[in-house]
């Protein structure tokens, strides 16, 4: 039960406008033809961001080193700040550890998209 009230929770309070800022951001992208790939890398932090409870994931840099880069130095450094502030002001309440416990994780995710893997906890 505490699960699911803890997944809500998230999911008002956070989740889905996290979901829905990276949806928007990716279909911006996805409009011009160069931003495709960087699009696509948007709907997937839209898709952990709405429910990343559960959820690990793992980083693969070598795959797609230059995309990776470009990332980094256009918004990866910028929204990886982000999320580390938000979840380190989450962590200075003791209801808000698990919230920023997730925003770790999404901040590992928004430094480096390109050929990350999230996967379902067992």
């Amino acid at each position: 039960m505490y699960r699911v009230i803890s997944n809500i929770i998230w999911i008002i309070f956070g989740g889905i406008w996290l979901a829905l800022i990276w949806s928007v951001f990716g279909i911006i992208l996805c409009i011009t033809i160069v931003g495709i790939p960087f699009g696509v890398q948007c709907f997937k932090l839209a898709a952990f961001s709405f429910l990343p409870k559960r959820k690990k994931v793992i980083l693969n840099f070598r795959s797609h080193p230059v995309a990776n880069i470009l990332w980094l130095i256009l918004v990866g450094w910028e929204t990886s700040v982000v999320y580390l502030i938000f979840g380190v002001a989450n962590c200075l309440t003791v209801i808000g550890i698990s919230k920023g416990i997730q925003c770790f994780k999404i901040m590992k995710l928004a430094f480096f998209p390109f050929g990350a893997s999230v996967k379902q906890n067992t």
